[in-house]
């Protein structure tokens, strides 16, 4: 019982976060959708692409919870702050090819087939999300260090605030006001940048003055980048953050294949999207607690005991997300309703809700099973796992479903629909593939 009120309490503080993170997504999707449809159409076009980029350097970042948490476990502060010293450095290096990606989007818009108009907007709110990357990065390494050690109610409170802020900010960048003029969705990204920025600076306050710290020496004895440092970082996140990338750019993408259905596929599919990753937020709560308890476990020696605790977490996550598909579903006229008033766009939205309300479950016990097998130091045949399940089936799939390449392909499986579809096979896949390799980690170790 000790694991399921540890996974469980960390979890709680770790999703109320999560919620007002992905809320900024909310806020955007809302507000955008009120604005116009091209501006829905090119938040849906610029958040996929951005989404790909930070998800997948995210990843690599985030190799700092289970090596935080490993040390933690062992009683080594010292080591602590170290990893987090180079994880920053981290966070640096890898926020220069992402801005280069956001700043010239071209090629991978070449890949939509939207109008000029949706085009351009989408262009200036990636412009500006460009300058918001490195902002972001740093700050999943205080995150990664607070999760590490089991105390993310701080980044909580960060990131509820971050929240609170952007509500208003959004509004008066998308709508203009008070001598601002309207500027659609790329005041979306202005807001966001702002708010980051905010968060940073508090975040790094925190880090220098509260006594929760102390003990890490954070500032003293700052050092240059290590390669020997860098390369167990890399070791870890490169896997992790492919495994971030191969699986946000399979769903995400789905939005760049969409496009060619029209402006109204694209709109219904954003909606549904959008909800998609809010309710993934419950699962990543606890994937994220989940493999900070085992790391901790297992730097403290006891590896069986962090065996059962990762299994812990699996099941409260799977449980969990079978009853938020089933609200999910029974809510599901009130929700698109919420998110558009447009007739069509909502038709659109509907027919997919089927889709998201059962992989549910799938999600939760893939990225569960997946960060506590992280802790475990596996990382590389979990990423094999997500590039044959997520691209060979997911995004293949659905571009034969979608286009009905082969021609008898039925025509509830055609468009949006057979991207879901094929997408939720492979969530359906790789969840297997991950607990089988999980269960083979718990028979290599001795009983306890």
């Amino acid at each position: 019982m000790a694991h399921w009120r540890s996974i469980a309490r960390d979890a709680g503080s770790i999703l109320l976060g999560q919620l007002a993170t992905i809320g900024f997504g909310v806020v955007d999707t809302l507000m955008a959708g009120r604005a116009s449809p091209e501006d829905l159409a090119a938040l849906s076009i610029g958040a996929a692409i951005y989404i790909c980029v930070f998800i997948g350097l995210t990843g690599v970042v985030q190799a700092l919870i289970p090596l935080v948490g490993h040390h933690r476990g062992s009683n080594a502060p010292a080591e602590v702050g170290q990893v987090f010293q180079q994880g920053v450095w981290l966070a640096a290096f890898l926020s220069l090819p992402g801005m280069a990606l956001l700043f010239f989007p071209g090629p991978l818009l070449a890949l939509t087939d939207v109008a000029p108009e949706v085009a351009q907007r989408t262009r200036d709110y990636l412009h500006w999300l460009g300058w918001g990357l490195p902002l972001a990065l740093l700050f999943r390494c205080y995150s990664g260090l607070n999760q590490g050690i089991s105390r993310p109610l701080l980044v909580t409170v960060l990131q509820l605030g971050g929240l609170a802020l952007k509500v208003p900010l959004n509004a008066w960048f998308v709508f203009g006001g008070a001598g601002l003029p309207a500027f659609g969705a790329p005041g979306c990204a202005v807001a966001t940048v702002i708010v980051l920025a905010l968060q940073l600076a508090v975040g790094g306050a925190l880090l220098a003055r509260h006594p929760l710290y102390r003990p890490f020496a954070l500032w003293s004895g700052w050092t240059a980048p290590r390669w020997a440092d860098q390369k167990e970082l890399l070791r870890l996140g490169l896997p992790a953050g492919a495994s971030y990338f191969v699986e946000v750019t399979a769903f995400a993408l789905m939005a760049v294949f969409i496009s060619h259905f029209g402006t109204t596929a694209l709109a219904g599919h954003q909606v549904v999207a959008n909800l998609a990753s809010v309710a993934y937020m419950l699962p990543l709560s606890i994937a994220v607690a989940t493999g900070a308890r085992v790391a901790q476990l297992r730097g403290a020696g006891h590896p069986r005991e962090a065996f059962q605790a990762g299994w812990h977490g699996i099941r409260l996550a799977a449980g969990l997300s079978v009853a938020l598909g089933l609200v999910l579903w029974l809510l599901r006229s009130a929700i698109v309703g919420f998110y558009s008033p447009d007739p069509a766009v909502r038709a659109v939205a509907l027919q997919l809700f089927l889709f998201i309300a059962v992989y549910q479950i799938f999600d939760a016990s893939q990225i569960t099973t997946a960060f506590a097998l992280r802790s475990f130091r596996i990382a590389l045949a979990p990423a094999l796992a997500y590039v044959v399940s997520l691209w060979g089936i997911g995004l293949a799939g659905g571009w034969l479903l979608g286009f009905n390449v082969t021609g008898g392909v039925p025509e509830a499986l055609q468009g949006a629909r057979g991207f879901w579809a094929a997408n939720l096979a492979a969530l359906a896949l790789v969840a297997s593939l991950l607990a089988l390799m999980y269960r083979r980690v718990g028979r290599t170790l001795s009983p306890a």
